[in-house]
């Protein structure tokens, strides 16, 4: 059996418990000369609840990964694992990327009964 520590258990029992699939939550724990990264494997569909609005959970884990790593004299991060092409896809809309398809602003006609809609 692996060796399990605190923090990445840690991260493993808070993210568990917001997801909708927590049998897929996964923590892989690397050390380098930098400190620690746990990187956290979720269910595609489950990313925008680990990240939260404007990253605002991520962020919040992040804060408590690092005091948890502090406890142990150790300077620790996490990195949440994003598919390949999962941006790409999760933007799209109608077979275009969002970003393409932002409203435009009208040009004006010319004519100002037509810019006014009378």
């Amino acid at each position: 059996m692996a060796e399990q520590h605190e923090d990445a258990s840690f991260v493993e029992f808070v993210v568990k418990a917001i997801v909708d699939n927590p049998q897929d939550v996964k923590v892989e724990r690397t050390v380098d000369d930098m400190g620690v990264l746990c990187t956290l494997h979720v269910n595609p569909s489950d990313l925008g609840q680990v990240i939260g609005r404007q990253g605002q959970t991520a962020k919040s884990i992040r804060t408590l990964l690092r005091v948890v790593g502090a406890k142990n004299h150790a300077r620790v991060n996490m990195k949440i694992y994003e598919p390949e092409g999962y941006r790409k896809f999760k933007g799209e809309m109608g077979g275009k990327p969002m970003a393409d398809q932002a409203p435009q602003a009208p040009q004006p006609s010319g004519d100002l009964a037509d810019d006014l809609k009378l």
